[in-house]
């Protein structure tokens, strides 16, 4: 029974997800709709709809919802601002409102910030950004530590993955079986135990992986089903993002090593000692290149999912007839089903190399030295 519980959850999850995923994309189109009729020509709708989807992709300083436009021709944005966290001569902070996303001058404690195509730069009360040959803004840029969409949305999963799995603990160290939500994320984590960290790390030494296997899943999994909401957030499209979860992958496979992995890189038993030199620094080089592939595969099939997505739906508006925009509009629909499949399809895989990586890190070998 708590299986088939489980199943209906994980459906009905699906589901609601899927549902939001389709109002996102219907809210795309519905930008798209206002803003074709004010370009002419092909040319330009098409150009309007790649900025657009470079728009959608980066990061801002703000959490905005949606934005529309008044009857006076005034954009209104919906959503909250965010601190911004300066270093320039000191510690500058203030509301990211000031910005006005772009559009106005912030004035802080006699300095002047212009947020200009994503990035602040210091300026004048004008907000003059002055550019080189290649069009590129040559305004001193201060250190920027601001808490982004992307960093709020960060921290936003993992306090929720806190409280999710500390109601799980505690119905575990009273001795009963999870309830509510515990129902949906025992069969999940029973699967990374079972199917990933005991098979590829080795049932005496999984235990001390098991936190990072769960955060690292559970982490990817939510994130990218929240970039499939209304909500608009794009967390492992950004590398820095995928970068620093890879980073933790090597070090902790490099940190936990033991002897046996180290002397299979510099000096492998079994093989001529000419090729040892050789081959040593190939090994080297192969433990920067796996968690450098992870980062990769993440980032790019999480962007290039968004980008697929939101191009099929801008290809309504460039062929402007009844086949066209059918075609479209379901290639979208089963897209955004799909990217269901992907989103946890890319934590799995993240996790399960992961787990592969810690198993050759720790893995003892037994070689016959009499030949």
């Amino acid at each position: 029974m708590q299986n088939i519980f489980s199943l209906k959850t994980i459906c009905l999850l699906f589901f609601f997800v899927s549902t939001f995923s389709f109002a996102q994309h219907e809210e795309e189109k519905m930008h798209l709709e206002e803003i074709a009729p004010e370009v002419e020509g092909k040319q330009g709708i098409k150009e309007e709809i790649k900025e657009y989807i470079n728009h959608h992709l980066l990061d801002s300083h703000d959490f905005g919802l949606y934005s529309y436009e008044t009857d006076a021709g005034e954009h209104k944005y919906v959503g909250f601002p965010l601190p911004v966290i300066l270093w320039d001569n000191g510690l500058q902070v203030f509301s990211s409102s000031k910005l006005h996303h772009g559009e106005s001058v912030a004035e802080v404690n006699g300095n002047h910030y212009k947020l200009y195509h994503g990035k602040i730069y210091k300026t004048n009360a004008e907000g003059t950004i002055h550019h080189d040959a290649h069009h590129h803004a040559t305004n001193f840029k201060p250190l920027d530590f601001s808490i982004t969409k992307n960093v709020f949305t960060i921290f936003l999963v993992g306090l929720l993955i806190f409280f999710m799995f500390r109601s799980m603990a505690k119905s575990y160290t009273k001795g009963a079986l999870p309830k509510g939500m515990g129902r949906l994320l025992e069969p999940v984590v029973l699967y990374i135990r079972d199917d990933i960290a005991i098979p590829n790390i080795g049932i005496k030494k999984y235990k001390r992986y098991m936190p990072y296997l769960l955060t690292v899943f559970f982490f990817i999994w939510i994130i990218n089903l929240l970039g499939l909401t209304p909500l608009g957030v794009n967390v492992t499209n950004n590398i820095a993002v995928t970068l620093a979860l890879a980073l933790l992958t090597y070090l902790i496979t490099t940190f936990t090593a033991n002897k046996n992995y180290w002397g299979h890189i510099f000096w492998m038993p079994g093989v001529p000692w000419p090729m040892k030199i050789i081959l040593a620094p190939i090994e080297l080089l192969g433990t920067f290149i796996k968690p450098f592939s992870l980062l990769i595969r993440l980032y790019a099939n999480i962007t290039a999912g968004h980008i697929v997505l939101m191009s099929i739906i801008g290809l309504m508006f460039i062929f402007k007839n009844w086949l066209g925009s059918s075609l479209s509009f379901g290639l979208a629909f089963v897209l955004a089903l799909l990217e269901l499949l992907v989103a946890a399809l890319q934590a799995y895989i993240f996790t399960m190399l992961s787990a592969l990586y810690f198993g050759s890190a720790v893995e003892e070998h037994h070689h016959d030295d009499h030949h």
